[in-house]
């Protein structure tokens, strides 16, 4: 992966932000959350810019209410507050959020616009999803509804709305239907992107803000790319 994307209070790209929450845009390369590889995971990040721009003695609440893969960008929404921690958390079990993400495909999806029905198995050893069509032991079910937004000089750009969240569920789904996506190799695209990144942005966040109760909806610009760039 890249280092040079990684994401540091000076670089954050904070898209939203008030006393119960806080919103970035998430850099491919950057973990939401620390893993075993030790890196310094976004949610550090975020707390140490909290702690400068509010001059916050002592530690910094921050609540993970959602994660993005790693290669993936886009929105991410964390809570400054437990009570806004406990609403959002509600809130996305109980999928009353609505998540538009973009993919970048290389084949053309079989129609402009569709529901995906599948049965997700993950498996755990391999970090990786499978999608089959009836259900099968241990599998969870998983709903996506896509439309071809636009047709690239080598690509094909499609919009994603999740109705379930499912581990790698759109990078699974979309290889089902053999479009995976730019640079997963994972799930059968043939080569990577050169900084580890896949084409795969969380582009939407729709919601009513758990506190307020005013309706927030929340747009990530797109990664700097070419590709990307083209999307838009």
């Amino acid at each position: 992966m890249n280092s040079k994307a990684h994401s540091t209070k000076d670089n954050l790209q904070v898209l939203f932000e008030d006393n119960h929450l806080i919103v970035i845009n998430k850099r491919p390369g950057d973990i939401v959350q620390g893993d075993k590889t030790g890196d310094a995971p976004l949610s550090e990040v975020v707390k140490e810019y909290i702690a400068e721009k509010y001059n916050k003695p002592g530690a910094v609440f921050l609540g993970v209410v959602h994660r993005l893969d790693r290669p993936t960008s886009g929105i991410v929404m964390f809570a400054r507050t437990s009570k806004a921690l406990t609403r959002l958390n509600k809130m996305f079990s109980e999928r009353e959020t609505e998540k538009i993400y973009w993919a970048v495909v290389k084949n053309i999806p079989p129609k402009t616009e569709d529901t995906l029905e599948h049965f997700l198995k993950r498996n755990t050893k391999q970090n990786k999803s499978y999608a089959h069509s009836k259900e099968v032991p241990d599998s969870k079910k998983a709903v996506l509804h896509y439309k071809l937004l636009k047709k690239l000089d080598n690509y094909y750009l499609v919009e994603i709305t999740l109705e379930t969240g499912r581990h790698h569920q759109i990078r699974s789904q979309l290889s089902a239907i053999g479009c995976a996506i730019k640079g997963d190799l994972k799930y059968g695209f043939d080569r990577s992107n050169a900084d580890g990144s896949i084409h795969l942005h969380a582009r939407k966040l729709t919601l009513l803000h758990p506190v307020q109760k005013e309706k927030i909806s929340i747009k990530a610009p797109t990664p700097e790319d070419a590709i990307w760039n083209a999307c838009n």
